[in-house]
């Protein structure tokens, strides 16, 4: 059994933000507690909105860091020293620009890929080997847009497909929690969202 005892979703917090890609990660921990029956609440000395989950053998808290994004980390450390969790025990969810709308990819460890919550997260937890869970948002084919596009909303046929791929994405967390990181990878990384036509 995989021990991963802390799930984070990063985006930003307000209503301004909560339907832009950048916030694929809250999105992500918001319907795997909602399967679990739990809401996250927020819990001002984490930061964050926090949710516990229990059942069998898990014991997993979610964590939605409510400062902006380039100041995730915050949150996590604070948490995960509070709880005695090791960095190889988080699995964090966010927006992956080198990802197409439709796959999302487990990944542990390596670097931040210029995502601002991933390198707040590795330099507070001091070190990056943590657990990933990219979420495509694709990518508007210029660095001069990313902030545009990360901070936009996606046309509807891109966001079915993230939908659609967010609930693979917490299959898959189940399948880690119950099995491993690779049983995890061999199901999530062989399923692709398609368009409707």
């Amino acid at each position: 059994m995989s021990t991963i005892r802390l799930l984070v979703g990063l985006g930003n917090p307000g209503p301004e933000y909560s339907q832009t890609r950048h916030n694929a990660g809250f999105w992500l921990v918001e319907q795997y507690a909602r399967m679990y029956g739990q809401t996250l609440q927020p819990e001002t000395k984490f930061f964050g909105n926090t949710a516990r989950i229990q059942k069998g053998a898990m014991d997993l808290r979610v964590l939605q860091p409510m400062q902006f994004m380039n100041r995730s980390g915050n949150a996590v450390a604070t948490l995960a020293n509070f709880y005695k969790i090791q960095p190889d025990e988080i699995l964090v969810a966010y927006d992956e620009l080198d990802l197409p709308p439709g796959v999302a990819k487990f990944k542990t460890g390596g670097g931040s890929g210029g995502h601002n919550g991933i390198k707040d997260i590795a330099a507070r937890l001091g070190t990056p080997d943590f657990h990933r869970l990219r979420i495509g948002i694709g990518h508007p084919g210029d660095k001069s847009k990313v902030t545009g596009w990360v901070l936009g909303k996606s046309p509807q046929a891109d966001q079915i497909l993230m939908d659609d791929t967010i609930t693979e994405a917490c299959r898959s967390i189940d399948i880690l929690l119950q099995q491993d990181m690779r049983a995890a990878q061999q199901h999530l990384h062989s399923f692709k969202a398609q368009r409707e036509n």
